[in-house]
């Protein structure tokens, strides 16, 4: 039984399919089969039960569990045999939502490649519930996110604190309210959002940041919102909030590196108090050695940050 069998199991058992497995993989259908029966044999059971989608025996759930862990535990060793000869190489996996890593990746690996050149870095994008099982699952090395202060078996770190800001173009403003526009910001820290009851809204996905904190704040507020447009992209609703086709929540920092200064100008920014503040911590697993590249990651994005 090698490594290379076990990381072929799991994509299989991730992807219940030979065929998306063995492209994900860059192997052949043929060569995935002969190590899939390899183990099979080696196991003396029937791991997969070959239906479309394929499904996993009891002895393939037990069997997934410990390679998952081994796997784990190999890349650990791996790099921590690295930090002993003193090898600035190797791949760094860091899980992060797609947004928070169009505003935070470009500048801190750049940084990180200043100093360790020859460490090579994958993004994973994926939503933020989904980040801890990314590591857990041994498939990212650390995750960048909204999460809690303490999980088990987890090493959960402070970054920075985020917040959530509620946008709307000072023409929609004056096109809804017309007299009363100015005072609609000072309406809004008074009563809520329901003073925004006129006004259209676009919308991240309930599994979004911004889109949970904002649906979370109308349902508290008894607003029922017409939206206008729902989409996963946060970008594309700010081009839209600009064009004044309704108010949009969204990260405040976000705002700043998609937006010109000239577009910021057109928009009126309410904050919404404590409930749209939340704290960005990064997450790896428990372990005794942690490798000196996540460490070096780590050192070189609070750094910055607090700069």
């Amino acid at each position: 039984m090698n490594f290379s069998s076990l990381d072929y199991f799991i994509m299989v058992a991730q992807e219940r399919s030979f065929t998306r497995a063995a492209e994900r993989l860059h192997i052949t259908q043929q060569t995935l089969s002969a190590h899939i029966a390899g183990l099979e044999k080696e196991a003396g059971s029937k791991l997969l039960v070959r239906t479309v989608p394929l499904e996993l025996t009891y002895a393939g759930q037990v069997f997934l569990a410990h390679a998952v862990d081994l796997r784990r535990r190999k890349q650990s060793l791996d790099q921590e045999l690295m930090d002993i000869a003193n090898e600035q190489k190797g791949l760094l996996r860091i899980g992060v939502a797609p947004t928070r890593g169009r505003i935070l990746m470009p500048e801190l690996i750049s940084r990180f490649h200043e100093e360790r050149p020859s460490v090579s870095v994958r993004i994973i994008e994926a939503a933020n519930d989904e980040l801890l099982t990314l590591l857990t699952d041994g498939e990212a090395d650390m995750a960048i996110g909204m999460f809690p202060q303490t999980v088990p078996g987890l090493d959960l770190i402070y970054f920075y604190r985020e917040e959530v800001v509620l946008l709307i173009a000072e023409a929609l403003l004056e096109r809804l309210y017309e007299a009363d526009a100015r005072a609609v910001p000072d309406r809004v820290s008074r009563d809520g959002l329901a003073a925004l009851e006129a006004c259209s809204f676009l919308l991240n996905g309930p599994r979004d940041i911004a889109g949970r904190i904002g649906r979370g704040m109308m349902r508290q507020a008894g607003l029922m919102p017409r939206v206008a447009v729902e989409a996963a992209n946060v970008e594309t609703l700010l081009e839209l909030c600009v064009r004044g086709e309704g108010a949009c929540f969204c990260p405040e920092n976000l705002m700043h590196a998609a937006l010109t200064e000239e577009k910021i100008g057109q928009l009126a920014v309410l904050h919404l108090g404590e409930e749209a503040l939340y704290d960005i911590r990064f997450a790896l697993l428990k372990q005794e050695h942690r490798w000196s590249a996540a460490e070096d990651f780590i050192r070189i994005a609070i750094a910055q940050y607090r700069a």
